[in-house]
């Protein structure tokens, strides 16, 4: 009865709620030897891939599926297996608007889960409104995901190297697009030594070394892609804190970068609620870019057996070369005027 309990409680942790005491006092976390709660281990997000990144708007507030709603993500998530289970050949050129994605037997698919949505906060589990800065950015971001959705996505040329986002260009993915699920390398992976964590993705490789013992930001002037985080542990949460961002990179939605500012910042609190089970939250605030901060939330379960692959994206920037190339191509063909 404890172990069925503990099992409905973790869930609702997924889906925003938090376990009664009761529960809590039902496991103890592992120490590493120097003392700090142990979170290390291969946390893939691949249990929650079908989980969407926001929650349809006529849910409202209803955090969690009912019985016919998982059935609907059961069969749609079939249906896209035996998708993935038909080879096709295909030696013509695929026409504009098919996408730049990969075949879908690439992909990897989860296990439907009761959780109505990554977001869950807000209450409705929708981002919030962008301001008209982040409205502005967001039109003006570009990426070659407006072939993939064309109704999320602002259509424009690629003149130049940076007419293609940060994710096409295989720099980065963002801090917490590539640590909650995706379509493929939804690997996690944490690994303590005194005094640091490290969490390593498997989406292009990155890796954040997070000294733990509050120590200062670096200067502010220092802007990286994945900003600058310093932890620290609360009980046995650990509570990671991200600021100096460079602003270039965004928040995937639907294909579509949403672009963050130079003010962002992430806290991300880990805690580990049983033996296989991590608890993963983050609270997004970038008041040049949302009206409020949001938060996502998320279990991640313990895959010992987790094997990473190479995240090779294009190897020699060659499909930089093609896209422009192609780009020159289509206006020649078109007669429009080709860009130096």
């Amino acid at each position: 009865m404890k172990r069925w309990l503990l099992a409905i409680g973790v869930a609702f942790i997924g889906a925003g709620f938090f376990l009664p005491d009761a529960f809590a006092q039902t496991w103890s976390v592992p120490r590493t030897a120097w003392g700090d709660p142990d979170l290390q281990g291969l946390w893939p997000s691949v249990d929650m891939q079908g989980t969407p990144y926001e929650r349809p708007e006529n849910f409202g507030t209803r955090a969690v599926l009912n019985d016919d709603e998982v059935k609907t993500r059961e069969s749609a998530t079939q249906r896209q297996a035996e998708v993935d289970s038909e080879t096709t050949v295909n030696t013509q050129r695929a026409p504009r608007g098919t996408g730049t994605g990969p075949p879908s037997h690439w992909g990897e698919r989860g296990t439907p889960s009761r959780q109505a949505s990554l977001i869950v906060d807000p209450p409705d589990g929708r981002f919030p409104p962008m301001t008209p800065e982040g409205e502005k950015r967001s039109k003006e971001a570009y990426s070659t995901y407006f072939l993939d959705f064309p109704d999320a996505v602002t259509a424009h040329p690629f003149n130049e190297f940076t007419d293609l986002g940060v994710y096409d260009r295989c720099i980065t993915r963002g801090l917490l697009a590539s640590i909650l699920p995706t379509a493929y390398n939804m690997g996690n992976q944490i690994m303590q030594i005194p005094g640091y964590v490290i969490i390593r993705n498997e989406m292009i490789h990155e890796t954040r070394v997070i000294p733990v013992g509050g120590q200062p930001h670096v200067n502010s002037k220092i802007r990286q892609y994945l900003g600058d985080s310093r932890g620290h542990w609360e009980g046995t949460t650990l509570v990671i804190e991200t600021t100096n961002f460079n602003g270039k990179v965004g928040i995937t939605r639907n294909g579509n970068t949403l672009p963050t500012s130079q003010d962002l910042k992430i806290v991300e609190r880990l805690t580990r609620v049983d033996q296989n089970t991590l608890t993963y939250e983050a609270t997004v605030t970038d008041p040049k870019t949302w009206s409020r901060p949001w938060k996502v939330a998320l279990p991640l379960k313990l895959h010992p057996e987790y094997q990473f692959f190479e995240y090779a994206c294009h190897e020699g920037n060659y499909a930089m070369k093609h896209i422009l190339s192609g780009a020159r191509a289509d206006e020649r063909a078109s007669g429009d005027r080709v860009a130096p």
